[in-house]
Formats: C-alpha cells, sequence, structure tokens
C-alpha cells in the first residue's frame, strides 16, 4: 500500500527494533550477572544460587511473560526475607538453612502459580504502597550498612539497627583498611560508570577487581574473595523437611509472595502505563510461578522483577522481551567462558554493586508526598521503623498488619449521608456538603459512605434507622442507595434482614436502590414474608424516588 505524502518512513512506535533489543540484552547482562551474585551473599546462598535464579526468571518471563521491559532475576528484598526467614528455621544448620530456601522457593512458585490459575491478578497489590516504600527505604538502609560491614570484615551478632550502629562503631580498630579502600574504589567507578548510557559498570567493575586482587594479591591483606560457583546442576528433587517445617514455609512463602508480586507488579503496571501497553496480571502470575519453580527446583533463589533491573532495560532501549532473552544468552556466554575468573571477585567489590544497585532507589521524595497529602504518614513511619528495630521479615508482617487494621478501621467509621435532589434535577448529593441540594418531602435518601461489611454494617443501618424514626416531616419511605457495596458478606446480609424488619415494624417502605447483582442475588434469597414493604432494585435513586412517590408502591 501506497504511503501518504509526506507520510514517515520511520518504523512504528509499537513495531520494536531487534537491534535495539539486542544491544538493550548486551547492556543489561553485565548489570545483571554481578547483582545477581551478590544478591546471593544477602541471602546467604551460594554464589550460584542468584546466577540460577537469573536464568529461571530471563527464561521464564521472556517466553510467557506480557511486559515488554520486565527483567525478572533475584531481587534484594527477596534475598532479606529469605535470609532472615531461613535463619529463624534452621538455628544455624547450614545444610537444614539450604534444604529450607530450596523449599520456601518452590511454595513461592506454587502460590504464583495457583494465584495465576484462580486469576487472582485483579487484585494487583497485597501490600499498600507506604507500606512497600517504607519497606524498601527500611531494608535499604539495612543492606547497605550490613554491606559496609561486609566490606570492612567486621561480624556482628544483631540484626537491629539500634545496636547495629554502635557494635560497627566500636569495632572501627579491626575494620579492615585494605577492604574499605576496595569497596570505595568500587563504588567510585560504579557511579562514574552510571553516567555513560549503556556502558555495564557492574561487569566492569568485577573485571577490575579481579585483575586487582590478583596483581595486588589482596587476600594476603584479609580481603575475602567470594569462592567457586558451582553451576554442575543436580537432578531436581524435593528438599526432605518435616511437616511442621513445611507448613512454617507456606506462612513465610505468603509473605515472599507478597513482597514479590507488589514489588514485581508495581514495576510492571508502572512502565506499561508510561508507554500505553497493556498487560495480563494474571499470566504474569503464571510467569511468575514458572520461574520460581524453575529457580526452586534447581536450588536457586526467588525471583521477582525488580524496578532498578527493568528501569535499566527500558533506559537501555529495549522494546520486547527479545531483550531478556538476549541478557540470558549473553550470561550464559559468560558463564561457559570465564566463570572460573568470575570466582576471583574480591567481596567488598560486590558489596559495593550491592550498595550502589540500592543506592540509586534510596529516595525519601515518594515518601515525602505521603507527609504533604496529608496520608498514609503513620504507615510510612511505622513501615521503616519495623524494619530497622525488628529485622526485615517481622518488621514487614507488622506493618502489613498495621495497614490492615488502619483500613479496617477506616472502613468500619464510614458515615452515613443524606441525600437531596440538586436543583429539580436527577441528581441526588450529600446534603451535608451541598446545602443547596432539597430534600424530598416524605422520602428519606441515605447512602453508606463506603461498602457494607462486618464492621460496620450494623452502626450504619442503626443510623439510617434512627434517622427515619426521627425525620421532620415523618417519612413514609425509606431509600437505601448501596451502590459503594458490590457484594455483601454474612454479617452485612443478616443486619439488612433485622432492618428489613424493624423499618416494616415502623409502617414504611423499604426501596434499596443501585443494588449490585451479587448483593441482590444473595437478598433475594431470603424468606418472601421478610421481603414485604422491601423493593430490591438495581436502578437509579431518581427512579426509586419516583417510584416512592407514586401511589400504593409496590414493585419496580
Amino acid at each position: 500500500m501506497a504511503r501518504a505524502p509526506g507520510a514517515s518512513a520511520q518504523p512504528r512506535a509499537d513495531t520494536p527494533d531487534r537491534w535495539l533489543d539486542v544491544l538493550a540484552g548486551l547492556s543489561i547482562a553485565g548489570l545483571l550477572l554481578p547483582e545477581a551474585v551478590a544478591y546471593s551473599s544477602i541471602a546467604a546462598l551460594p554464589p550460584q544460587a542468584g546466577v540460577i535464579a537469573l536464568f529461571a526468571g530471563l527464561l521464564c518471563y521472556g517466553l510467557f511473560g506480557t511486559s515488554r521491559f520486565a527483567i525478572v532475576s533475584a531481587t534484594s528484598s527477596s534475598a532479606a526475607v529469605l535470609a532472615a526467614a531461613t535463619a529463624t528455621l534452621a538455628n544455624g544448620d547450614p545444610a537444614l538453612r539450604m534444604s529450607l530456601a530450596i523449599g520456601l522457593v518452590l511454595m513461592t512458585g506454587g502460590f504464583f502459580l495457583l494465584a495465576g490459575l484462580f486469576k487472582l491478578g485483579s487484585v494487583t497489590s497485597f501490600i499498600a504502597k507506604p507500606v512497600l516504600r517504607g519497606f524498601a527505604v527500611g531494608l535499604a538502609v539495612t543492606i547497605i550498612l550490613k554491606q559496609v560491614a561486609s566490606i570492612v570484615d567486621v561480624h556482628l551478632s544483631t540484626g537491629n539497627l539500634i545496636r547495629f550502629l554502635p557494635q560497627l562503631l566500636e569495632q572501627w580498630p579491626q575494620w579492615n583498611k585494605v577492604g574499605a579502600l576496595v569497596g570505595a574504589v568500587a563504588l567510585l567507578v560504579l557511579w562514574l560508570c552510571a553516567r555513560v548510557r549503556r556502558l555495564p559498570g557492574g561487569l566492569l567493575v568485577v573485571a577490575l577487581g579481579i585483575a586487582a586482587g590478583q596483581w595486588l594479591n589482596l587476600p594476603a591483606y584479609g580481603v575475602k574473595l567470594i569462592g567457586v560457583i558451582d553451576l554442575s546442576l543436580e537432578v531436581p528433587q524435593l528438599p526432605v523437611l518435616p511437616f511442621t517445617d513445611w507448613l512454617r514455609l507456606g506462612e513465610l512463602a505468603f509473605a515472599m509472595v507478597m513482597i514479590l508480586y507488589a514489588e514485581s507488579y508495581g514495576s510492571i503496571s508502572s512502565f506499561a502505563l508510561k508507554h500505553g501497553d497493556r498487560v495480563s496480571s494474571n499470566r504474569d502470575l503464571l510467569a511468575l510461578g514458572a520461574a520460581n519453580l524453575l529457580s526452586g527446583l534447581f536450588h536457586g533463589m526467588p525471583a521477582g522483577a525488580g524496578y532498578s533491573a527493568t528501569s535499566a532495560n527500558e533506559a537501555a532501549g529495549a522494546g520486547s522481551r527479545l531483550a531478556g532473552i538476549v541478557a540470558a544468552g549473553v550470561v550464559l556466554l559468560i558463564v561457559l567462558t570465564v566463570l572460573p575468573w568470575i570466582a576471583l571477585t574480591p567481596e567488598p567489590v560486590l558489596a559495593a554493586i550491592v550498595i550502589h544497585a540500592l543506592a540509586r532507589g534510596l529516595s525519601l521524595q515518594p515518601l515525602g508526598r505521603y507527609f504533604i497529602w496529608r496520608r498514609d504518614r503513620l504507615l510510612v513511619i511505622c513501615a521503616v521503623a519495623a524494619v530497622l528495630v525488628l529485622g526485615v521479615l517481622d518488621g514487614l508482617l507488622l506493618a502489613v498488619a498495621i495497614s490492615v487494621v488502619l483500613m479496617l478501621k477506616q472502613m468500619s467509621s464510614a458515615d452515613i449521608q443524606v441525600l437531596g435532589q440538586m436543583a429539580g434535577g436527577h441528581d441526588f448529593i450529600d446534603l451535608q456538603r451541598h446545602p443547596d441540594a432539597k430534600e424530598i418531602p416524605g422520602v428519606l435518601i441515605v447512602r453508606p459512605s463506603e461498602a457494607l461489611f462486618f464492621a460496620n454494617v450494623e452502626r450504619i443501618l442503626g443510623g439510617a434507622l434512627r434517622l427515619a424514626r426521627h425525620a421532620e416531616p415523618p417519612v413514609h419511605t425509606v431509600i437505601l442507595s448501596l451502590e459503594e457495596s458490590p457484594d455483601l458478606d454474612g454479617t452485612s446480609i443478616e443486619a439488612l434482614e433485622a432492618f428489613f424488619l424493624q423499618v416494616r415494624a415502623e409502617d414504611k417502605l423499604l426501596i434499596l436502590a443501585r443494588l449490585k447483582h451479587q448483593a441482590k442475588a444473595a437478598l433475594s434469597k431470603l424468606p418472601a414474608q421478610e421481603l414485604e414493604q422491601v423493593i430490591l432494585s438495581g436502578l437509579s435513586v431518581d427512579v426509586a424516588v419516583q417510584q416512592a412517590l407514586k401511589p400504593n408502591a409496590q414493585s419496580l
């Protein structure tokens, strides 16, 4: 087909340039491999665990995922949770800790698959964003300080940051000054490389670290190397654990899924929104499940779509999931050719890579907006403080519990609004906020400000009944608009059943307007005698008012 005069010969924006994908894959491979090895140290697992998670994530998401930018690999948050969870259960037994880690990753993958099969992707965030962002800041501070301790070769007896810093400073005379210098130089190189687009700073600093380690004989100065990376894959098999350990791992896997999905879907959805892409949350759940199952079978770490890796992929010019596949191929080539050399990387270099990766995302600006908006400030403060004081896992669980309690408090404190007609039209609005709206004589129109559920239904319906009893002039019809309640729990149905009887005892007609399909279906199953003088309607408040004003109104 001929192009119109003046039409551009450039490729369409939705047709990705395969060469850009190849260049992006080459670029991010140099970032992902060092980070994967570094995150293994955070998880207290062998260095190959992160590499296995990297392969599993890139391949599974590249084949089954829907985001063209998401990079699924080991993440710092899941590594920290894995370390905290397995340390609690293993009681110092390294073999048991490895088995627990494998079991936790496998159960995480299983939960992801179940969530995808049951199409739970519509629940796009298990953790409120203020909690997640506060947790991320607290986690970043915790990991960075622990990496500082690793750089200077200081062993600390606590994960509590209140006692952590004094211990770190008290041991100043025992600090490995050479290790500190290696870490500082590595951070400087990473900072300079970050100023050049597509320059694989992580891979470059690893190469420089290996060369410096051999040339200067850094091990002679107490600087440790990461050691052998064993990628001789074993036959996949389930770890042998007692049933009680599997139950405990199930609880921890749920927390792991919450973190990984909140982090992953936050990355996926933000870039999809930025570029106008369509993604499928249910399919992404299945892709994440496959990645974690494959990683767990071969003794790898949990895998998720981290924001830093995903943003680096987008910045490198990726236009499709081919970039992730290319990155997996490049990493495989590096592993097959120079793996023994990577084992000679000084540990302070890996710690510097972790610090640099976390410092890039350590911004207080996203937290500051909650203080500007005067919303969720308590959640943010609690999330940061809980991680710093209680540790990674307990801090996260406490922050999530606080967010749920505050959500229930907000929903349970919902008030009931009295509606009036606006300027003789078809709109009915809150009289308290719009005093110029007019009440309909003989008709009380009320609407809960939140969805009805077990914690607020009795108080709200009690308030509606009091308004009906004491209305001046008296009313003959009560209209209850339930547009905010898509469905009803058992407690709400029972409370509405009692409310029907009480309104009928007052000899008033009750009309339920804007009733959603599922709520109407549930209420329709009540005994017929309890629905006398009650009209269940999915129509508007305006139609309900017209019905109420008809003589002998009985049904819509």
